[in-house]
C-alpha cells in the first residue's frame, strides 16, 4: 500500500501542477530515493517526492484479534494503520524564485485538497479508504538533522504526514463457530 500510495499521491500533484504551470503536461513531480536528492545535478527542474519516516498510528489500532464474518468467527492480527512523512524536495539548480514557486504550488496543492476519498478521488486504490495530508514543520535542529542523514545541503522543501495508510495481508489464521450456547452446571442458556 506504501507503494501504491505514493504513486497515486504523485499522479495527483502532477495533474494540479500541469494545469496550473505547464502548457505541455509532463511528470514534475518524480518518486526519488531522498538520500539520492543531494546528488541529483543530472535531475534539474523535478520536485522530488520521497519517503523520510514510517510509524504505526497506535490510536486508531483494533486491540481485537478476530472479526465476525456471517455466522462464523475469523481470527487474524488486526490491521496496522500508518503514518508516512514524505518529503517534497524542489531542484532547481539555477532559478531559486522558480524552485520557490514550486514549493507554494505544492502547499497550495494540499491546501486545496488535503483529504482523498473515493468520492473526490476516484482513481484511489480500493484498498485505500482515505489519505490525509497534513503539514509537518520541522524545527531548525531536526532539519538540520535531517539534511545531515541525507548526506545533501539543504533545498527547498516541505514535509507532510500522510496518514490512515492501512495494511492488512486479509489472511485468516483460523476460524470458528460463534458461542451460540452456554452450559452451567445442570442450565443451559440459548442464544
Amino acid at each position: 500500500m506504501i507503494d501504491i500510495s505514493f504513486n497515486f499521491v504523485m499522479n495527483e500533484i502532477n495533474e494540479y501542477l500541469n494545469a496550473k504551470l505547464n502548457p505541455t503536461p509532463k511528470n514534475i513531480v518524480i518518486l526519488a530515493d531522498a538520500v539520492k536528492i543531494a546528488d541529483s545535478a543530472n535531475q534539474e527542474n523535478n520536485i522530488f517526492l520521497s519517503l523520510i519516516n514510517i510509524e504505526e498510528d497506535r490510536i486508531s489500532r483494533n486491540p481485537e484479534n478476530f472479526v465476525k464474518v456471517d455466522n462464523r468467527v475469523v481470527y487474524k492480527n488486526p490491521k496496522v494503520n500508518l503514518n508516512l512523512y514524505c518529503i517534497f524536495v524542489i531542484n532547481k539548480k539555477d532559478d531559486y524564485f522558480g524552485a520557490l514557486r514550486q514549493l507554494s504550488s505544492v502547499i497550495q496543492f494540499f491546501q486545496f485538497k488535503n483529504v482523498f476519498t473515493h468520492e473526490n478521488s476516484p482513481s484511489l486504490d480500493p484498498g485505500i479508504d482515505k489519505i490525509i495530508f497534513d503539514l509537518h514543520s520541522l524545527n531548525f535542529e531536526q532539519l538540520n538533522h535531517l539534511w545531515g542523514v541525507l548526506g545533501g545541503k539543504y533545498l527547498p522543501s516541505v514535509m507532510y504526514k500522510m496518514r490512515m495508510i492501512t495494511i492488512d495481508e486479509n489472511m485468516p489464521e483460523s476460524e470458528g463457530e460463534l458461542i451460540k450456547t452456554i452450559k452451567l452446571e445442570g442450565q443451559n442458556y440459548s442464544h
